[in-house]
Formats: C-alpha cells, structure tokens, sequence
C-alpha cells in the first residue's frame, strides 16, 4: 500500500513538474472495502507523503467513502510564473528533443516481477524502485521552465512514442526520432528475450522522466547547465521539423513510426 501511495502521488506530481510548476497541496478522495484495515490507508498515506513532503506539498483533505474495491483519486494545485509555464504546444522545427533520464526502467520492474531470474539483483533492484517508486522530476521541471529556450515540455508517462507523438501534434511539427536511451536494467531484460532495447524502451511507459522541445542553438549551453545543477545531462533523442507524423531515422533514411504507447481511451 505505500508502494501504491508513492506511484498515485507521483503520477500528479510529475504532471505539475511537466508544466514547471511548484507543487503546492493536493487532495486525496480515497474509496475503501469496508472490511479493509484501518493500517492499511494509513500505510497508502504514507506513501503519499513520503513522496510529497520534499517538494512542501501537504495533503489539505479530500474524503474517504465506502467502495466495493480501493480507488484513490488525487488533485494536485501547483504555483508557477505565467512566463514559465511550458505546454506541449510549443515545440518549433529545428528544436532538439530530450528526455531528462534514460527510459524503460519502470516497464522493466513490471515485467521482471514475473521474470524474477531473468536480472542480476542489482538491476532488478533499480528496476523495481523505477517502477514501484518512481521519482517526479519536480526540481528539474522547474529548472527547465525558467529557460526561454526550453518551448514545450511534458512527461513521459504513456511511452515516448506516443508521448513524443502528441508534443509534434500539438504543435504542428513532425516528430524525429534518432536514439532511445535505455536504462541499464531495460537493455538487460530485453535483451534476455532476444528483444531490441530501443523498441523495448520506446513503448514502456510511467518512466516519468520530463521531454524537452530546445533550441538547437541553446541545447549545449543548456545542457551544460542541467548536468552541473543535477549531476547528469539532458539526454538528446531527436529533433522536430517541419511536417506532421513521428519518423525513426534509419541511417540516412526516415521511417514512419506508428505510435504503441499506453492509449487512456483506446
């Protein structure tokens, strides 16, 4: 139950951190059994918490109410400078794209729990905590937003193709990608069922790591100020131009990419 406290507070706080915002209070509508053990919400409010208190987010209230199964439902509020808000609407042809972490950790903690042999336990270590406890990128979404040259931004929740996909849409470009980076636990186990990493990491989602559209003129510049602030660099994928669609680049070539990502309403 703290397990499942941490991943819903997560999840709203790393939208707050996709639109540079500082997080603020949240409410929580819990729905319980009515058989189930007081403890055991106790233990979800913790995790809640656990993960909410080093950004100052309190939980101000919400309501609990009888159900026939647990349900949890969190509003998270947020404060951030209108000049700092970044959409995904923003990104301009040219603009390098980049993920601020390496992807595939977190589908890799939910696979490798029924594959518990398949990872050294180091690597099922990192991937389970990626999965189980993912980190919002709150510090870094704030950084990101102060920056004229980051213009769109968001999380990579649902899988980065379809992420990446809904960013070039929304903002009238076509979408390239040239490399996925892949966690190190991610290439382990893909490459344990004879699975290419890059595709593998490509359609996991809840990485929760934060996608930057930046000027390619300022991308060094920036990048070089994201890796002395947090300890690791801003990690390029691709790039957007003009056109519609997502592309791979295949060697000198272009190849349309079809979106296979986590669908909420598919």
């Amino acid at each position: 139950m703290h397990d499942v406290g941490w991943r819903a507070m997560a999840s709203n706080l790393s939208d707050l951190a996709a639109m540079g915002a500082r997080p603020v209070l949240a409410t929580v509508a819990l729905g319980m059994p009515a058989d189930s053990k007081p403890e055991a919400a106790f233990e979800l409010y913790r995790g809640m918490l656990a993960v909410a208190a080093p950004y100052d987010c309190v939980i101000a209230g919400g309501d609990v109410t009888r159900s026939y199964g647990w349900t949890v439902s969190i509003t998270a509020v947020g404060e951030v400078r209108p000049t700092h808000v970044k959409g995904r609407g923003g990104a301009r042809p040219g603009d390098v794209v980049a993920v601020t972490g390496p992807l595939g950790a977190s589908r890799a903690g939910l696979d490798a729990a029924d594959n518990v042999r398949v990872l050294t336990a180091e690597l099922f270590a990192q991937a389970q905590e990626a999965h189980a406890r993912p980190r919002p990128r709150v510090l870094e979404g704030r950084f990101l937003a102060a920056s004229e040259h980051v213009h769109a931004m968001m999380d990579v929740s649902d899988g980065l193709s379809t992420d990446l996909a809904r960013m070039g849409e929304r903002s009238g470009c076509a979408a390239v990608i040239d490399e996925v980076p892949v966690a190190e636990c991610a290439v382990a186990f893909a490459r344990a069922f004879d699975m290419d990493p890059q595709k593998y990491a490509l359609v996991g989602g809840e990485d929760f790591e934060l996608l930057v559209s930046v000027n390619a003129r300022a991308f060094r510049h920036l990048n070089a100020r994201f890796h002395k602030r947090f300890g690791r660099p801003l990690l390029a994928v691709g790039r957007m131009r003009e056109g519609s669609g997502l592309f791979v680049r295949k060697g000198e070539r272009e190849e349309s990419l079809a979106p296979t990502g986590w669908d909420h309403l598919g």
